[in-house]
């Protein structure tokens, strides 16, 4: 019985393992490109405008808002559907079970934005940026943590996935709340509209995609024009897919899961890591991790995620409103715990979206992020290295 119950996600975190891989390699041919002789053509291949659709009707986006835009919104979908499987039968289906993971990742987003909020206190203008230590990267942290193999026991990896999965589902609530620009009517009309048809479908009990994925398109370009992110088409697609518990031999959300997942990992993630990650380092000192921006950042995922991990799940385990996760101990759950520091991916994101008019602190989003995520990591690891049993 316990084989059967591990082994989702077993699977689920040799694909995160790898996937992170991916990540770092993506992430560090970004970096040397882009401080090499091809930087011109990476940064202005990035720019390009391209053309998708026919003759007057399609649309026209540089190539990183066809990636930032369109792929991270089948990211958003893949993460959604995620979300949902483990509300509805996973490990956040069981209150008991849920609360730690709950709560850890309420102070997970919490701290690093307070930390951030104080540092960047008084300009307007950086302090859009609060929202991006709140992020948990789930492929990198899962990938480091798979590394220490049998160390680590399977519970903390569960408790790990469970948390990412809230620190998501909060990044989504921050995107669609706070990094929203001008709101247009009637395609906010258009996108309630093909948001009802999807439920209809789904109220129909309709087990193929296609019609989901018609509507889907639809919904995404409605989005795109209404001033919300277009990302957000993706969370609501996803929140329309069946999955039914009585229907066990079948599930259309599980099956579009396991079926996108492996492009999602090796493709999707890799891409945005590849084409957000590229900084140019010349003239770069040890001051500029100093300035407001990296600063806030760099503090609030290296000490503000361990700490409101910590703090809140020390508290809650106390106060028996949660209970430790089996065959841990409290220094490996401080270590999974600077995990979560890893921002990576989504905090990259959300730094697209707080500064898209400011695009003059993206350099610091992305040093602030890379060198908090990189401090996060080596602590994270040789901590619980030292402190787990073999």
């Amino acid at each position: 019985m316990l084989y059967y119950i591990s082994k989702p996600f077993k699977w689920f975190f040799k694909l995160e393992a790898a996937s992170g891989l991916f990540l770092l390699f993506a992430a560090i041919i970004a970096l040397a490109i882009s401080n090499s002789n091809l930087s011109t053509l990476y940064f202005s291949t990035l720019n390009k405008y391209i053309f998708l659709g026919i003759n007057n009707f399609g649309l026209k986006l540089t190539v990183i808002h066809w990636i930032n835009d369109a792929l991270m919104a089948i990211f958003f979908f893949f993460v959604t559907l995620e979300i949902k499987r483990e509300f509805l039968q996973g490990e956040l289906s069981n209150i008991k079970q849920a609360m730690l993971p709950i709560i850890a990742a309420v102070g997970g987003m919490l701290v690093p934005a307070l930390i951030y909020v104080y540092i960047n206190f008084g300009d307007s203008e950086t302090l859009n940026g609060w929202a991006i230590p709140s992020a948990t990267d789930i492929a990198f942290s899962l990938g480091v943590l798979s590394l220490l193999g049998k160390r680590v026991p399977l519970s903390l990896k569960v408790f790990l996935t469970a948390l990412a999965i809230i620190d998501d589902l909060g990044a989504i609530v921050i995107i669609a709340l706070f990094y929203s620009g001008d709101l247009s009517i009637k395609y906010l009309s258009l996108m309630l509209l093909a948001f009802i048809i999807l439920l209809i479908i789904n109220k129909f009990n309709i087990k193929k995609f296609l019609p989901y994925l018609i509507v889907g398109i639809f919904l995404w370009d409605f989005t795109h024009n209404s001033g919300i992110h277009a990302t957000i088409a993706g969370v609501l697609l996803a929140m329309t897919i069946p999955h039914r518990k009585k229907e066990k031999d079948f599930s259309l959300l599980i099956k579009i899961e396991h079926a996108i997942s492996p492009y999602v990992a090796f493709g999707i993630m890799p891409l945005f890591a590849f084409a957000n990650a590229g900084v140019s380092l010349d003239g770069l000192s040890i001051n500029s991790l100093f300035d407001k921006v990296p600063l806030g950042i760099l503090l609030g995922l290296f000490v503000g995620k361990q700490l409101g991990v910590f703090v809140f799940s020390y508290v809650s385990i106390k106060l028996k409103m949660a209970e430790m996760p089996n065959n841990s101990n409290w220094f490996n759950l401080y270590g999974v715990g600077i995990l979560t520091g890893i921002g990576f991916t989504m905090s990259l994101f959300v730094g697209n979206l707080a500064f898209v008019d400011n695009v003059q602190y993206m350099d610091g989003v992305k040093i602030g992020v890379l060198t908090g995520s990189l401090l996060s990591t080596l602590s994270g690891y040789f901590l619980i290295l030292l402190t787990s049993n073999k």
